[in-house]
């Protein structure tokens, strides 16, 4: 028996690139920027339960809300982030993110691992690429 109410787990790990890869992102703006993503999305309703990443790309895992729509949910993260950097003016030019991203459905019984990994994203990618990750998800993804 569920109970008398709806049991829902929607976990989302999203990745998405700064325009052209560029590794505007340097160590002291994450540090800013990861943590008003949180805090931004967090008034909005949006469970952010991680956040990381290096120069030129951002990771997410968040719980996604039944109701949530998850393109608008990251269009909103996105698109908050973006506005906060050009408004702070942290990068001197004007800042965007790539048009896409990539959002992969996450187990609950595997959220620590996943919440490890994201916190591990400098030394990850001192020896991978993104284009490297996105490759084994991809071939994952082929396999199903």
């Amino acid at each position: 028996m569920i109970g008398n109410q709806n049991k829902v787990y929607l976990f989302i790990h999203i990745i998405w690139s700064v325009k052209d890869s560029e590794p505007l992102l340097t160590k002291p703006i994450r540090a800013i920027l990861f943590s008003q993503l949180q805090k931004r999305a967090g008034e909005k309703g949006i469970n952010v339960l991680a956040v990381n990443g290096v120069e030129d790309h951002v990771h997410v895992l968040l719980q996604l809300h039944p109701a949530q729509n998850l393109s608008q949910v990251v269009k909103s993260i996105r698109t908050d982030a973006a506005d906060w950097l050009n408004e702070t003016k942290l990068i001197a030019s004007p800042f965007q993110w790539e048009e896409t991203y990539a959002a992969l459905s996450v187990n609950p019984s595997t959220i620590k691992q996943v919440t490890d990994f994201l916190g591990r994203q400098e030394e990850y990618h001192k020896t991978k690429t993104l284009e490297s990750e996105l490759e084994v998800f991809d071939r994952i993804n082929t396999e199903v």
